[in-house]
């Protein structure tokens, strides 16, 4: 979102499956006045009605897919259909690892970062995995 802001895009276009990225990508939306549009899955937002709420709360447009499976996969289509269709405005954010470099290898490295420290906190506490 950073760099969305940095090259002067004025929203934000991302894809959620339970809705935790989704969050992440409101909040800090919210915290540099970007708007905020989250795909979901129409089958996951009856899931996680709560997530869906905290979203919206922070002022992202939650948007159901109702089309193929209604999940993860099909939300990530339709993000990137609304970007490739307004890229002088809108930046999008993925938070899975698919989509044009360097996306998926900023997604994997971000999450090695969080399987690292999850295994050290666990060696640390157990002494072993």
């Amino acid at each position: 979102a950073l760099l969305a802001a940095r090259m002067g895009k004025t929203r934000i276009v991302a894809e959620t499956g339970a809705g935790q990225h989704g969050v992440a990508v409101a909040t800090v939306c919210s915290m540099l006045g970007l708007e905020c549009v989250i795909y979901m899955g129409g089958e996951d937002i009856r899931r996680q009605p709560a997530t869906v709420a905290r979203m919206t709360l922070l002022g992202a447009e939650v948007r159901a897919v109702e089309t193929g499976s209604r999940r993860v996969k099909d939300a990530i289509s339709a993000s990137v259909r609304e970007w490739v269709t307004s890229l002088p405005s809108t930046h999008l954010l993925l938070g899975t690892v698919v989509g044009p470099a360097p996306y998926p290898r900023i997604v994997r490295d971000f999450q090695t970062v969080i399987g690292a420290e999850t295994r050290a906190d666990i060696l640390r506490a157990e002494g072993r995995l």
